[in-house]
């Protein structure tokens, strides 16, 4: 019997087999007895897992992240599907192969990384053009952006979802530019290409998908800034001029486009292109976070359960 995928998992099947599992926590319950509350996942999904009964030695053993070998079942709890672990075993990381836990990007990763370098050396400013192509010189740095996801959960969250979110907001700003002749459209591109950067340092996702030390304490957002100035600086080292004013244009693209305080931003959009940014970064994540509960949800109900980042329920039925 093969492995069964998270996204086949349905209500009152036996589980019996290998799961990535990871952000355990000790809990207890009303009367207090312990439970571990964990997530259970693969490369096609994950779940809400439950080990009731548990003991802190339980808790210890668990790899958090890691692999264990799972035997329990699977039931709805407040319309939710969720696992429940009756036994588990922890399973070496070097028994596995990590292609089966570890969502990716099912678009090629070569051939995006080639768009978005041809994009790119559409830039005519020679202080954009400069400091993208520091970036894009910067081997060891691209290799961890073409790898890395987009985020832990909210969307783009496999592996190459940067490249692929990058890309996406790439195509779309070439597409209404032309309606914005005066939006620099050099600016726009670089400031799409550098918005995220940061997420390769952010993010850890060797195992599992996680933040690293550095990520929580600093953020993507703040790194992203201080990698633009140091590719700046880099330049101007080698002999080149960079406009300042570019470098704070840009820094404000990337300071600015989570849109508003309350998610993350440390300043508000105050730029044609910084607004453009912005509102393409917000429907490329938001059509991700839709296709993918479209496609994802489990059961066969029209609407998905309560989604707290959009604010709704997404209707799931498609029309022909």
């Amino acid at each position: 019997m093969g492995h069964l995928y998270v996204k086949d998992i349905q209500a009152g099947q036996t589980i019996d087999g290998v799961y990535l599992v990871k952000d355990a926590i000790l809990r207890s319950t009303n009367n207090g007895a312990l439970y571990i509350a964990t997530y259970v996942s693969d490369r096609t999904g994950q779940l809400n897992g439950r080990k009731w009964q548990a003991s802190e030695a339980d808790y210890g053993l668990l790899p958090k992240p890691g692999f264990v070998h799972i035997k329990g079942r699977s039931e709805l709890y407040q319309n939710n599907l969720q696992v429940i672990i009756n036994q588990f075993k922890v399973i070496d990381s070097g028994q596995v192969d990590l292609d089966d836990f570890l969502a990716r990007t099912e678009k090629d990763v070569d051939s995006m990384f080639a768009d978005v370098s041809e994009w790119l050396g559409e830039i005519k400013n020679s202080s954009v053009k400069a400091i993208v192509d520091e970036f894009l010189g910067d081997g060891e740095l691209m290799a961890k952006f073409k790898k890395a996801p987009a985020a832990v959960k909210m969307h783009h969250n496999y592996l190459g979802g940067l490249l692929e979110h990058t890309h996406s907001m790439m195509q779309v700003a070439r597409a209404i530019l032309v309606l914005y002749p005066k939006v620099n459209a050099d600016m726009v591109l670089a400031g799409i290409f550098l918005h995220d950067m940061g997420k390769t340092e952010e993010l850890d996702y060797q195992i599992a998908f996680s933040y690293s030390d550095s990520g929580q304490l600093i953020g993507h957002i703040s790194k992203s800034f201080l990698m633009l100035n140091e590719k700046a600086a880099e330049v101007e080292r080698k002999g080149e001029k960079i406009d300042t004013e570019i470098v704070d244009s840009l820094g404000h693209i990337i300071l600015s486009h989570h849109g508003e305080y309350e998610f993350g931003s440390p300043k508000l959009p105050a730029t044609s292109e910084a607004f453009m940014v912005n509102y393409i970064d917000d429907l490329d994540a938001k059509m991700c976070q839709v296709a993918a509960l479209i496609e994802n949800e489990p059961g066969d109900s029209n609407w998905t359960g309560w989604q707290s980042s959009l604010g709704t329920r997404i209707f799931r039925k498609r029309f022909e």
